[in-house]
């Protein structure tokens, strides 16, 4: 869809290549760690860990070793970062960036 408007994708497998401790931090920017977390991730529910409060350094530690629990899809489009976005969240912000 985005490729489909023109602009310039660049698509990574971070099952295949992980995310750095550094690159979940920096993609989450200002937010909370917790908005890029898969609370609803059945490997969460396979860790015993469903349910329970983390610290962000536990989610950070929980999502560098195990990608599923890094919501998906996440789309950065200039300063605006889209995290676990249904398409019709995607073509706002398409939309919306002209």
């Amino acid at each position: 869809m985005l490729s489909q408007k023109g602009l310039e994708v660049e698509e990574r497998d971070f099952f295949r290549e992980p995310l750095s401790p550094e690159e979940i931090r920096e993609l989450a920017g200002a937010r909370s760690l917790s908005e890029l977390f898969a609370w609803r991730s059945p490997s969460l529910k396979k860790l015993g860990l469903a349910g329970e409060d983390l610290s962000e350094d536990r989610m950070l530690e929980l999502m560098q070793q195990e990608p599923r629990l890094i919501r998906r899809p996440i789309i950065r489009m200039g300063g605006n970062l889209l995290i676990g976005g249904s398409v019709k969240a995607v073509e706002a912000a398409l939309d919306a960036a002209g």
